[in-house]
């Protein structure tokens, strides 16, 4: 069981599935609590892998199906196997889509593993809670187990926890806690023969990446990911790190190869993403394949195959496995509905959001009405959706998309707002949205637009984007006169003579 173990985190997934297997049979009859433990980790690896059929196999070692002679099951006689059966059951109910039955049966599960307070317990029902999509539970038990992992000093766990914490925060939004905890998970296990896990990790940086850097990053940490999984049987981070790569394709304005990325990973075919993964990508697709202009056929459902895997997704949202998904289906149903339809659609797909806390996928939103109203010569609409998308980028991170949507906004009549006078009061400060602001401390401060891209993780083009926007909104024309605007305790050091720096820029940016 050792070398399965060490397998499933350091080397092939199938390898490590089948010694676990043989491991559970083996121990079955002489140490129940080993071969119950080599099961898991078996499931876990087919999962890692990809591997549906092995996850169920796997399962099917953690209990034994006979009955006793009174002709009821042992696990009304025994509290361990009522927890192992709800165990099993559920994670059937998981793998075979249900998943109203699967929290019935795993809620209890959860309970007794978190009860004991122990580090690899909590990861346990962390990995549990987010297989059935309560992100929610999942983060709140994921930074138990994290701080539990400290206090317990584990190192081989502690990067398993991050990579799970931190993929829990990328599914709920929240992309700058998910880079920084993917990134202490990588530091974790240097030195370490986790080479599985840094392959997950590395794909979580890809997608944080994806929406808040520049496309040079997202490639870096995409072929991390990918070099392991590939020699590794990694299906799960294989799937994450090619999704990644598209999205950022699609925050830059590459549609055309969003889609084609995207498309091997959301339809049948050999390179179909992993099976609890894949359903995810389908709206990015879809999104990529209308800004692509590719055939989408009457928008009545009965053709296309975007309409049909938009279809798909619904029945799957329909399930609970994502409390954003039911929202996310109406914002794809309006992409492709014609334009008598769309308007109901998007207005729908928002009231959904209200319901949720998922700040990306709400602004994601807006920003598709915001497009559509726009393009239908209605700017004063397309505006009020436009600044909501603004800040709702801005408030997740996601700073390839808040620069997109600004975009949008200004080719929507947006006026820039007038530097203030002296005597009217208004701070300048206010003008700013937190990610100008944070732009603009750095380079007041006498940051490079390089070394400002490199604190905050986002591209130069980006970087100058912002700048430029902060110029306009402050009416200034230099670095000089933005550390003056911002306020003396600003002013970077050895320019009081007012003299600008190799990095000034010398007339306002059109």
């Amino acid at each position: 069981m050792t070398l399965g173990v060490r397998l499933s985190r350091d080397g092939p997934v199938s390898d490590a599935h089948n010694l676990l297997l043989l491991a559970a049979d083996s121990l079955r009859t002489t140490d129940a609590d080993r071969s119950r433990e080599a099961g898991v980790h078996a499931v876990l690896a087919a999962w890692s892998g990809g591997d549906r059929d092995g996850c169920l196999a796997a399962l099917d070692t953690l209990c034994p199906e006979d009955l006793p002679g009174d002709g009821t099951s042992r696990a009304d006689h025994d509290p361990v196997e009522t927890f192992w059966r709800a165990y099993r059951d559920g994670m059937r109910g998981v793998l075979n889509g249900d998943f109203g039955r699967a929290a019935t049966l795993l809620r209890p599960v959860l309970d007794v593993l978190t009860a004991r307070q122990e580090a690899s317990r909590l990861l346990s029902a962390g990995t549990i809670a987010l297989m059935l999509g309560d992100i929610g539970a999942a983060r709140q038990v994921l930074g138990l187990a994290l701080a539990t992992a400290r206090r317990e000093t584990t190192p081989m766990l502690l990067p398993r926890v991050l990579e799970h914490l931190a993929y829990a925060e990328l599914r709920e939004g929240r992309y700058h806690q998910a880079r920084v905890h993917a990134e202490a998970g990588l530091e974790a296990a240097a030195g370490q023969a986790q080479r599985n896990v840094t392959a997950g990790l590395s794909a979580v940086l890809a997608l944080a990446a994806s929406i808040a850097g520049d496309p040079a990053t997202v490639a870096t940490h995409a072929r991390s990911a990918l070099r392991i999984a590939h020699a590794h049987g990694l299906g799960q981070a294989r799937t994450l790190a090619e999704w990644a790569r598209a999205r950022a394709d699609l925050g830059h304005g590459h549609a055309e190869h969003a889609a084609a990325r995207l498309a091997p990973l959301v339809q049948e075919g050999p390179r179909r993403g992993h099976f609890g993964l894949w359903m995810m990508a389908v709206p990015c697709y879809v999104e990529a394949a209308v800004l692509a202009g590719h055939d989408l056929g009457t928008g009545t459902g009965t053709g296309t195959d975007v309409e049909l895997l938009i279809d798909r997704y619904a029945r799957w949202a329909s399930l609970g496995a994502d409390p954003q998904a039911p929202a996310v289906v109406l914002r794809c149903r309006a992409l492709v509905a014609g334009d008598e339809r769309r308007e109901d659609l998007f207005g729908a797909a928002l009231a959904r959001h209200e319901n949720v806390d998922s700040p990306y996928e709400h602004a994601r939103t807006h920003l598709a009405y915001g497009m559509w109203l726009r393009r239908r010569r209605r700017p004063g609409e397309a505006r009020a959706q436009l600044r909501r998308a603004v800040m709702g980028f801005d408030q997740c991170g996601a700073d390839v998309w808040t620069a997109r949507a600004d975009a949008e906004l200004r080719a929507a009549g947006e006026t820039p707002v007038a530097a203030p006078s002296p005597a009217s009061g208004a701070a300048p400060l206010t003008l700013l949205t937190p990610q100008q602001l944070r732009i603009a401390r750095s380079v007041a401060l006498g940051a490079t637009n390089r070394e400002v891209a490199r604190q905050l993780s986002i591209s130069t083009r980006t970087v100058e984007y912002h700048l430029r926007n902060i110029f306009t909104h402050l009416g200034v024309r230099s670095r000089v006169a933005l550390a003056r605007c911002l306020g003396p305790e600003l002013s970077p050091p050895g320019r009081a003579d007012g003299s600008a720096g190799p990095q000034a820029v010398r007339t306002a940016p059109d």
